[in-house]
């Protein structure tokens, strides 16, 4: 048994108790994939990260995410909140960063902001989202989410299917009386985005234009489906794969386009989300996830 460093992390937050918790465990050599997942599952968080040496020295760490049931080839805020607490912890911790995370779905490019506020981290999107083929009716995913098809969609946008790393079906609801009434049947979901291996299922995105904080552009709710299923606060994976929706229906002209997504309001956990759109010739050339993050708590675990 070895005593091992950890750190709880409030992420795409600049205030503890809100956003997305994440529990970061550091010192985790002679951990294998068995012992991460047990400890994963002994926090219960949405995901766990295990800081590792990298495997390239010119990098800043390898990560391996863990939700208490399976581990994932990238995540959202386990990135941004890992980023900051790598920042944090070296000596010059007032001082902005850029360095790379291994994950699973390969170099991840992150760059670390001080301020007098909580720290704010972006990373570059390892891969651009792309469309998935979704075969179910926009009706029947409505049907799931308990709404009528009037409520399915608003000006251009329709149900779409992206993924960019981990796969989402991204609903467009009328509004934000809609997005609070959506409500997952699992088993009417499951006939319609079946789970494809241990972590690659397509979660509902349900996002509308009407915000509750005027300076968001989108509003979102994501929901894992399962048994029971949850609602996510935060889901930096999710907004990876809706820049293909707003690219799909949105066409923003090239340059640079940022948008804010809030999430997680319907289950007090306010978080906002940064997306970042390089655009040029028409097409998406690169993109960022980016958010605050605020350490809540730090302890050793004794695994």
């Amino acid at each position: 048994m070895k005593n091992r460093r950890y750190l709880v992390y409030d992420v795409f937050t600049d205030r503890a108790l809100a956003g997305n918790p994440l529990a970061i465990v550091l010192d985790c050599e002679g951990l294998d994939t068995k012992a991460m997942q047990a400890v994963a599952r002994e926090f219960n968080l949405s995901e766990s990260v295990f800081v590792l040496p990298p495997e390239d020295s010119r990098h800043r760490a390898r990560l391996r995410i863990f939700t208490p049931d399976y581990e994932m080839p990238f995540a959202g805020h386990p990135t941004v909140g890992s980023a900051v607490a790598l920042a944090e912890l070296e000596e010059n911790g007032g001082s902005d960063a850029i360095f790379v995370l291994e994950e699973n779905i390969g170099p991840v490019r992150c760059a670390v902001r001080r301020g007098q506020g909580a720290t704010f981290a972006e990373f570059d999107l390892a891969k651009l989202p792309e469309q998935l083929e979704l075969s179910a009716d926009p009706e029947a995913i409505g049907a799931a989410l308990g709404l009528g098809p009037h409520e399915i969609g608003f000006e251009n946008h329709r149900v779409s299917f992206f993924s960019a790393g981990v796969p989402y079906v991204a609903i467009p609801v009328a509004n934000l009386a809609a997005a609070g009434r959506a409500r997952l049947d699992n088993a009417a979901w499951s006939e319609l985005a079946p789970r494809k291996s241990e972590w690659a299922f397509a979660s509902p995105y349900i996002y509308c234009r009407e915000t509750v904080d005027h300076a968001s552009a989108f509003h979102a709710r994501m929901i894992v489906p399962g048994s029971p299923s949850y609602e996510d606060p935060a889901t930096g994976s999710a907004a990876a794969a809706f820049a293909g929706a707003v690219m799909q229906f949105d066409r923003p002209g090239d340059g640079t386009s940022r948008y804010w997504i809030e999430q997680g309001l319907e289950m007090g956990r306010p978080s906002r989300i940064r997306l970042e759109l390089e655009v040029e010739g028409g097409r998406l050339t690169a993109g960022r996830i980016g958010g605050q993050a605020v350490k809540v708590a730090e302890g050793t675990l004794f695994a």
